[in-house]
C-alpha cells in the first residue's frame, strides 16, 4: 500500500478557472458540490443544487456547520435578487441577569448560554417552498444517504476535526457534552482522513425534516427531543422558541463600486462592514495591486468599517442608526479624511442618525445563489442532542453583555452575526455570487475578492488565490506566509503590526461563480481548502 501524507503539499498548485453551460455548484467540500449537480441534473434549479449542497455540508463538514445552525442566502431569479436571514433569537428564558447569577462577565462559547434557536432547516424548507423545483425529500436525498452509509473524510474536514478534538477533551466536561463524544468521536478519538465517518441519528433527522418541510424540527418529534435535552440540563430552549421561529424575508443592501452593485444582506448581518469599507475605498485610485499603498488604504478603511460594525450593527429593531447613514456620502467622506500615510487606531465614529460554510449555484435558467450556514465556532456549543445527531450552534457568543451597547443580550433578540453572502450585478443583471467564509474575516475577505475582480481585473480563480491579510485588533495585521515581505516590511514603516500567519484556515474560504456576457458560468473555487466546482 502507498504511504503519503494527505496533508503535506510541498509545491504550489495551480488551479485554473472553470467555465460551464448549463449549471455550477462551487463548494469547500467535494461531496456537496457534486450533491447539488445531481439535484441539477434531475431538473432542479440553482435554488435546488444550493439546498442540496448545504444539507450535504451539514454531513459531510460538520467542523463548521451543522443542522443546529443558521444560514443566509442571496438569491436571483426572475429578474430580482432577494434575501433571507434565517438566524435565530435568544432564547426567551434567557437573560443577562441568568449570566450575572452565574459569575458570566462575558458570553461563554460553549454549553446552553450562547446556543440560539437553530434557523438552517427552516431556510431550507423555505427556499424550497417559494423557489424550488424539486420536492425537498429528492434535494435532501444525497445529504440523507452519505449520512446513513457514510463517506470517506476529506483533507481540510479531517485536520478541523481534529484540532476540535483536541480542543473539547480539554473544554467540555460534565454529562451535557457527553454526546458530542458519541457522535463525532465514537472511537475516542477524530476519524482520520480518509476514513469513513457516518450518522444514522443525522439520517433520520434528516429525513423527518424533508418530509415534514422543516416542521418536525420546530414544532414536532425533533424539538420535542431538543427541549427534552435541554431542560435535563438547564438550558434555555423551549418549545415557544422554537414554534414561534420563521426565516424572514429582507431588501439586500448595497453600495455602487467601479459601476457595480455589490450586494450584502442587511444587518443583523455584518455584509454592511463591507459595503461601509468598500464606500470608502471607492474614493481612492487603485493601479497596482502589489504596492503598500494600495494595501495601506485597505486596511485603514477596513479598520474604520469594523469599528462602526462592532459598535452598532446589531438586530436591526434594536440598531439606534440606519444602515443610510452608515453608508451616507457625507458620512463617508468624513471617515475617508480619517486615512492618512500612518496607521490609525481605529475608533468608530457619529454617523447621521436614521466556522462556517459558503456556496455558490448557477443553473441554465438565469438562476444563481449566493448561500452560507454555520455553527459559528467549529462545531458550536459542543451539545449534541440525543439520538438526533444535531450539534447545536454557540452564535449567541457574539452577544455582549454590556447593557449599552446595541448588540447587548435580550430575550428574543437576534446577535451580531458574521456569516454573510454577496453577490454582484451590474446595470441590474446578475454577475454573481462569492463569498468568504471565517468569522470576522468574512467582510475582508468580500472587499479583497471584488477589489481583485474590480480593481486589478482578476479571474475568479486568481481573485480566490491571491494572498490575503487581515485586520484583527488595534494596528495588528496578519498576513499570509504567500504575502510579498518586501510589501510587508514597508507596512510595518507606515506603522501596522505585521504578523505572519502559518494558519492559512483562519484567512477564509471562498467561492465565486460570475455569469460572462455571452451567458457562460465561470467559476472559483477555495485553494486553502477541499474546494471544488461540480459543472455540466
Amino acid at each position: 500500500m502507498l504511504d503519503f501524507n494527505t496533508l503535506h503539499n510541498p509545491y504550489a498548485s495551480r488551479r485554473m478557472t472553470a467555465y460551464a453551460k448549463n449549471g455550477m455548484v462551487a463548494s469547500a467540500q467535494p461531496l456537496a458540490a457534486e450533491a447539488g449537480l445531481s439535484v441539477l441534473r434531475k431538473g432542479g434549479n440553482a435554488i435546488d443544487a444550493a439546498i442540496a449542497a448545504a444539507v450535504c455540508l451539514t454531513v459531510v463538514e460538520p467542523t463548521s456547520n451543522g443542522i443546529g445552525g443558521d444560514a443566509f442566502a442571496l438569491v436571483w431569479t426572475k429578474g430580482q435578487l432577494y434575501g433571507l436571514n434565517s438566524s435565530g433569537p435568544a432564547p426567551q428564558q434567557l437573560t443577562m441577569q441568568t449570566l450575572k447569577n452565574a459569575g458570566c462577565q462575558e458570553m461563554p462559547a460553549y454549553g446552553w448560554f450562547p446556543v440560539t434557536v437553530p434557523g438552517a432547516p427552516a431556510a431550507w424548507a423555505e427556499l424550497s417552498a417559494r423557489f424550488g423545483k424539486l420536492p425537498l425529500t429528492e434535494v435532501m436525498e444525497p445529504a440523507i444517504k452519505y449520512a446513513e452509509e457514510g463517506y470517506p473524510i476529506s483533507p481540510t474536514v479531517g485536520r478541523n476535526w481534529e484540532i476540535s478534538f483536541a480542543r473539547y477533551v480539554h473544554e467540555l466536561k460534565g454529562e451535557q457534552f457527553e454526546n458530542w463524544f458519541r457522535t463525532f468521536a465514537p472511537q475516542g478519538r477524530a476519524p482520520k482522513i480518509g476514513e469513513l465517518w457516518r450518522s444514522a441519528d443525522q439520517a433520520r433527522t434528516l429525513q423527518s425534516i424533508a418530509e415534514t418541510k422543516a416542521q418536525s424540527f420546530y414544532n414536532g418529534d425533533i424539538a420535542d427531543k431538543i427541549v427534552q435535552f435541554s431542560q435535563r440540563h438547564n438550558g434555555f430552549l423551549r418549545k415557544v422558541d422554537l414554534a414561534a421561529y420563521k426565516p424572514e424575508w429582507v431588501n439586500p443592501i448595497s453600495v455602487n463600486y467601479r459601476g457595480y452593485d455589490v450586494w450584502e444582506i442587511p444587518p443583523n448581518g455584518q455584509g454592511l462592514v463591507a459595503l461601509m469599507a468598500l464606500n470608502i475605498l471607492k474614493g481612492f485610485d487603485f493601479e497596482m495591486k502589489e504596492c503598500a499603498n494600495s494595501y495601506h488604504l485597505q486596511i485603514e478603511a477596513l479598520k474604520l468599517a469594523f469599528a462602526d460594525g462592532k459598535k452598532y450593527i446589531a438586530d436591526p429593531s434594536q440598531m439606534s442608526l440606519n444602515i443610510e447613514g452608515l453608508l451616507s456620502e457625507g458620512y463617508v467622506a468624513d471617515r475617508r479624511k480619517l486615512i492618512g500615510e500612518r496607521a490609525l487606531q481605529p475608533e468608530p465614529g457619529n454617523p447621521p442618525k436614521g466556522g462556517t460554510v459558503y456556496l455558490a449555484t448557477a443553473d441554465g435558467e438565469g438562476n444563481m445563489v449566493s448561500f452560507i450556514q454555520s455553527n459559528y465556532d467549529g462545531f458550536g456549543s459542543g451539545l449534541v442532542v440525543p439520538e438526533t445527531g444535531i450539534s447545536l450552534h454557540n452564535r449567541g457568543n457574539n452577544f455582549s453583555l454590556d447593557p449599552n451597547h446595541a448588540n447587548c443580550l435580550q430575550p428574543g433578540k437576534r446577535p451580531y452575526h458574521t456569516i454573510i453572502p454577496g453577490f454582484l450585478t451590474k446595470d441590474s443583471l446578475p454577475v454573481g455570487p462569492f463569498g468568504v467564509m471565517g468569522a470576522f474575516m468574512q467582510p475582508q475577505g468580500h472587499v479583497q475578492v471584488v477589489m481583485n475582480t474590480l480593481d486589478y481585473h482578476m479571474n475568479p480563480q486568481a481573485s480566490l488565490d491571491a494572498p490575503r491579510w487581515q485586520w484583527i485588533n488595534g494596528k495588528t495585521i496578519e498576513i499570509e506566509h504567500s504575502f510579498p515581505e518586501h510589501i510587508a516590511q514597508e507596512l510595518v514603516r507606515r506603522g501596522h503590526d505585521i504578523k505572519w500567519s502559518m494558519d492559512t484556515a483562519s484567512f477564509g474560504r471562498g467561492q465565486i461563480i460570475w455569469r460572462t456576457a455571452d451567458g457562460m458560468l465561470a467559476g472559483g473555487t477555495e485553494p486553502r481548502a477541499d474546494g471544488h466546482i461540480a459543472m455540466w
